[in-house]
């Protein structure tokens, strides 16, 4: 199956699993209920989720990964919809869709996003509660990465680099936590979920790292050389809201260099897991190449 198929296929089995994890949109209160499902909806490429299964059916186990991956679709929608808000980087346009808070108001998006937030670390508590200890390493692994020195410290350097205090540790400091450190819990997460051992758990948390931070340097280049309608949000926000980027340290061929080494690195590290990393390694490929 082509890779594009592939993605395509693990994309519709999360989304279809949002019906069985997620609350309605007619749940009460049903004004926000349907503005997380407008965001969690909204489209999107699945990548974090897609990585967690991808790593799981490594070395799969009897586990069910689905509720894991909804978890951190969740989490990842919920640092979306702040992420947009006015106080922060005031973004009409998400997915090729207007914002959550543009939908419906600020009020309501920033409480969607901290229930999405909310549910994402309660779901594997709830799916997996038979296996308590499964359940409370998959609830820290999640929970780590979003907190204060990972996701959330991220995203605080990054508005600190718009003040100006702008420096290249500082811009490595928010593509390792803002970024790479929700995709790095994804793919260790679908270890933890199959019947990878301890060595290839650290294996997975080099992986993640690596093409969670390539993943960044190329939406830094994206953000300068696509445009609007291919990205599905607004370009070159970054370069008008004076943040931190690897181009603008870097260089744009030196950003390339850097993101293909990490790629390629994270391909390589695939090589010592053992079982059939063969969608893995196309999967970071493919995000590797890609152009929105």
């Amino acid at each position: 199956m082509p890779i594009s198929e592939k993605i395509k296929e693990y994309a519709e089995r999360i989304e279809n699993a949002f019906e069985r994890y997620v609350p309605a949109a007619t749940v009460r209160p049903a004004l926000l209920h349907r503005a997380m499902s407008y965001s969690l909806r909204a489209g999107g490429k699945r990548i974090r989720p897609v990585l967690l299964l991808a790593a799981f059916e490594i070395a799969p186990s009897e586990n069910d990964p689905l509720p894991a991956a909804v978890a951190v679709e969740c989490l990842h929608t919920y640092s979306l919809i702040h992420d947009d808000l006015p106080c922060m980087d005031n973004s009409d346009l998400r997915r090729g869709k207007p914002t959550c808070h543009k939908v419906f108001d600020e009020a309501v998006a920033l409480l969607a996003g901290d229930a999405l937030l909310t549910h994402a670390l309660t779901l594997p508590a709830i799916a997996y509660a038979d296996k308590p200890e499964l359940a409370a390493r998959l609830v820290r692994v999640l929970g780590t990465a979003a907190g204060s020195e990972h996701l959330i410290g991220g995203q605080v350097e990054d508005m600190l680099g718009e003040q100006g205090e702008a420096s290249a540790e500082r811009l490595d400091f928010i593509h390792a936590n803002k970024t790479a450190a929700l995709i790095t819990a994804a793919v260790e997460m679908g270890f933890i979920l199959g019947n990878a051992g301890p060595e290839a758990q650290k294996i997975a948390r080099e992986i993640g790292h690596d093409i969670g931070i390539a993943f960044q340097i190329i939406d830094d280049i994206l953000d300068e050389t696509s445009d609007a309608e291919t990205m599905g949000k607004p370009v070159h926000a970054d370069l008008e809201n004076r943040k931190l980027t690897y181009p603008r340290f870097h260089g744009m061929q030196q950003s390339r260099e850097r993101a293909n080494a990490l790629s390629e690195r994270a391909v390589e590290a695939c090589k010592k897991i053992g079982g059939n990393t063969d969608f893995l390694v196309a999967l970071i490929r493919q995000m590797q190449e890609r152009i929105s």
